[in-house]
């Protein structure tokens, strides 16, 4: 069976006004196996209006996590769960949308969500924030889904140019800020080792080694190492001047 722990930390970085970042945690017990949800949403907008967007989002999957999971665990369907939050997630724009045109306000978010049951993840993702795998190797399972990320997959533009493009921040999808959005949803294998779920203010200046140094599976001994590890990526991010928000959930799965 497999056993899950997590950890967060967020900081508001250097420059930002407040911190528009959100995170969720949910983790339970079912019969003999358990159950871990970890969401991260990058907000954006004017004034704390990126928090709200956020916010909303994190909510309705917590709600989802406690009221609407259990009824479904009897009979675990991980593509119906994709399902489910591909139309949470479109009613969310939606809605978000609709309240930005109605105050006359630009604000949206990004989400990246998955859901472990034992050894079987599904996963959702709108926008730049990342889902990674790291075992004895870092793994990123989500695709960015922003002008240069797709500009690099075309062949168009390499991953060099992209770091500098003035148009490198530029989303393709984003939770509200448009009429229509399509979640990418995935499946697959939970196996052992760390998964971490990051916005893209913790990744812009730290190499994929680095982070691959400080989170891997051999260098956490428990959830207060998880902590110091994410900690001590974010205090290199402040000192290499990283000017957005800065947050990262880490999980651990292991083997009973």
């Amino acid at each position: 069976m497999m056993k899950f722990a997590a950890a967060a930390e967020t900081d508001i970085g250097l420059r930002k006004a407040t911190n528009q970042d959100s995170m969720l945690i949910d983790h339970a017990k079912y019969g003999d196996k358990e159950v871990m949800l970890a969401v991260v949403c990058d907000g954006m907008g004017g004034l704390a209006k990126g928090e709200l967007a956020s916010a909303t989002v994190i909510r309705t999957f917590d709600h989802w996590f406690h009221n609407e999971l259990p009824y479904q665990l009897d009979s675990l369907n991980l593509s119906i769960i994709g399902e489910r939050w591909s139309k949470m997630l479109k009613n969310l724009n939606q809605r978000i949308y609709t309240y930005g045109v109605n105050q006359d306000l630009s604000l949206g978010t990004t989400t990246t969500a998955v859901l472990m049951i034992d050894d079987q993840y599904v996963s959702v993702h709108i926008g730049d924030s990342r889902l990674y795998q790291l075992t004895d190797t870092l793994i990123q399972l989500t695709q960015d889904q922003t002008f240069v990320a797709r500009e690099i997959a075309a062949g168009r533009m390499t991953p060099e140019q992209a770091k500098t493009d003035r148009r490198r921040s530029m989303l393709l999808q984003c939770v509200g800020a448009s009429i229509n959005v399509e979640p990418a949803i995935a499946i697959g294998r939970v196996v052992p080792g760390t998964y971490m779920l990051c916005s893209d203010g913790f990744r812009h200046v730290i190499s994929p080694q680095e982070i691959f140094n400080y989170l891997c599976p051999a260098n956490q001994g428990g959830v207060d190492d998880m902590h110091r590890h994410l900690r001590e990526l974010i205090e290199m991010n402040k000192a290499r001047n990283e000017r957005d928000n800065i947050s990262a959930l880490l999980i651990y799965a292991g083997q009973e």
